[in-house]
């Protein structure tokens, strides 16, 4: 069964609850039965003889908990007799035992449906007369690992959290984020890692989400190393403030044996959930455009107090975005380079890239990052990608340990066009990127070269892209059609992004037009600036700054000279600018040509109704 049959499936729930609860709630039922079953299922196969185990040991007066482990193959348990199909046998007392089944999980599993407020639910359910109904129902769901693998269950959590999403008018993309952006990202952050892809080779390292979700970039995360080298380990760790996300995360990080003490709740800017910690790897889709003043005291304080000991020592953004804060936060988290060093990938939206002028939060931020060579590649992505919006998106790939070729560099590769229409649209999601797609970007990114995307179209207009790397022929044109060139992928300097924004004062002038000049301190005798007049220019950090000067500005404005003191560098990323291919207007003598077969056509049309 597809992820998608089987989400609707559970979905169907939702007819049982209608009337008595209102369609935004009905997830607040669902999922944790969801869990539940799931759970239910996974330990199936080992409840009797967990039970016998129990016993036993308890005889001796023996903890029975790790020997309990060791019989599910799980790091959880449930030592109680009953489960979700004996449960209906006592159809009078279910309220109470399903309750007293739940306290028969380990501490770990009962923080989740504690999380889910489940309990509440419960009662609820049993006032409105639904809880054997709604129980009934689950238990005939088959949600074992030989039905669903773990890869399906995590796709039909997801699918259920955005129809719940959806019907609540919540923003399902602050849960989880699309597969393809996931994997893409994945195959970014493991490719120039030889070691950890190397089949057979035991090697162990660490990831980290601090906007974990539903723990989707993580488990994505994790079969891929497992296609590549499943002797290769991966423990995973994360942080996530919505209950419901993260008990999601948190079971489904149980049911594939990750120790969840590395999966925390709470907000990841206020509340460092891994303070201290460094990680290989680390993955985030922080939320796009929210502001930050819920924890603008804390962040506040410690860039104070800290400055670069802590996080937030190069610049805080505008209270209106934070999500350049994940950023800052992430790079707090990178190994040493001397200790093998980190990558990120990290998504955002197109304001991080220019917003806030030399001097600003946003433009020191970029320069910290640029001037310490940590920025490997920004890759833009199709729009239309994401769940909740439509906006332009860019995944940036970070990391401290970049290869000799990359020292200096930047790679931007401008995957915009490279997506596929979806049969089925998910709320605002209606493109995803194929695995050509991604394979495409990966290779680029992989080989570091530059390369245009060739688009060849036909006389009868069926049109096809084909990929050429710096230094190959593109396609020639057929017969009757045309090559379009336009740039896929740039490499530049980092100081190719920087800036000096210089002050360009001009004198005040009296009403006969002669200069004024100050009169006192160190303004005697110098011409006084004209606040009017002041303009600003800002010159690339690899021009000279008097050189441009004489040449843009000196011309135009003779008396004009610089005020050094307020002199600022900046950084910003014109992402778009650097694909920009100007087409120039199609001839007169054309566009006058179809005017004039159009015109003509009107006139028949006209004369044959005129007859």
């Amino acid at each position: 069964m597809s992820h998608a049959s089987l989400s609707s499936l559970i979905w169907s729930v939702a007819d049982l609850l209608r009337g008595d609860y209102k369609p935004s709630e009905y997830g607040k039922v669902i999922l944790p039965f969801t869990v539940l079953r799931r759970l239910d299922c996974v330990l199936a196969p080992s409840k009797a003889a967990v039970l016998a185990e129990k016993a036993a040991k308890e005889a001796k007066g023996i903890n029975p908990e790790p020997f309990l482990l060791r019989l599910t193959g799980v790091p959880f348990a449930n030592t109680s007799r009953l489960d979700l199909k004996k449960l209906m046998g006592d159809q009078d007392h279910l309220a109470t035992n399903l309750a007293a089944y739940v306290q028969g999980f380990s501490p770990a599993v009962r923080d989740v449906f504690e999380r889910f407020r489940f309990a509440e639910q419960a009662d609820r359910l049993h006032k409105s007369g639904l809880l054997y109904q709604v129980a009934e129902k689950f238990s005939a769901f088959n949600l074992s690992p030989d039905a669903v693998t773990n890869h399906d269950m995590g796709l039909a959590f997801e699918e259920l959290i955005r129809k719940f999403a959806e019907i609540s008018n919540e923003t399902a993309g602050e849960h989880f984020t699309p597969r393809d952006v996931i994997r893409l990202m994945v195959n970014l952050l493991f490719i120039e890692d030889s070691d950890i892809l190397t089949p057979g080779k035991p090697v162990v390292r660490t990831i980290y989400d601090p906007t974990a979700g539903t723990g989707g970039m993580l488990s994505v995360a994790g079969e891929h190393l497992r296609e590549h080298n499943p002797a290769a380990s991966l423990t995973m760790f994360g942080q996530e403030l919505n209950d419901e996300s993260y008990a999601i995360c948190k079971a489904d990080m149980l049911i594939k044996g990750q120790d969840v003490r590395n999966i925390v709740p709470g907000n990841t800017l206020s509340d460092d959930g891994h303070a201290a910690r460094k990680f290989d790897y680390m993955l985030s889709n922080p939320p796009f455009g929210v502001e930050w003043k819920k924890v603008e005291k804390d962040v506040r304080r410690e860039a104070e107090q800290m400055g670069h000991a802590g996080r937030f020592g190069p610049g805080l953004p505008r209270i209106s975005d934070g999500s350049l804060l994940f950023l800052l936060h992430l790079m707090s988290k990178m190994r040493p380079a001397k200790d093998g060093g980190s990558r990120i990938g990290i998504v955002l939206n197109g304001s991080p890239l220019f917003t806030g002028g030399a001097g600003s939060g946003e433009s020191e931020i970029r320069r910290y990052v640029l001037e310490n060579d940590l920025l490997e590649a920004i890759i833009a992505l199709p729009t239309d990608m994401f769940f909740n919006t439509g906006i332009s998106t860019y995944v940036w790939v970070l990391s401290n340990r970049k290869l000799a070729a990359r020292a200096g560099r930047v790679q931007l590769i401008d995957a915009s066009s490279l997506w596929q229409k979806m049969r089925k649209t998910l709320g605002s999601k209606r493109r995803e990127m194929g695995e050509d797609d991604i394979a495409r970007v990966t290779s680029l990114f992989g080989d570091f070269v530059e390369a245009r995307l060739a688009t060849v179209t036909t006389a009868d207009g069926k049109a096809s892209t084909e990929m050429v790397r710096d230094g190959e022929t593109p396609p020639g044109a057929p017969e009757g059609g045309t090559v379009k060139l336009v740039p896929f992928s740039r490499i530049f300097r980092t100081e190719d992004f920087g800036y000096r924004s210089i002050t360009v004062e001009r004198p005040s002038r009296d009403h006969k037009g002669r200069i004024v000049l100050g009169q006192k301190g160190k303004q005697k005798g110098k011409p006084q600036p004209d606040a009017a007049l002041r303009d600003t220019e800002n010159v690339p950090l690899t021009e000279d700054v008097q050189a441009y000067f004489a040449r843009e500005v000196k011309p135009h404005a003779p008396d004009a000279w610089i005020d050094d003191e307020k002199t600022k560098t900046g950084y910003e990323i014109p992402f778009n600018r650097h694909f920009y291919v100007f087409e120039p207007p199609r001839p007169l003598a054309v566009i006058d040509a179809e005017l004039k077969q159009v015109t003509d056509r009107i006139l028949t049309m006209i004369g044959g109704l005129a007859a």
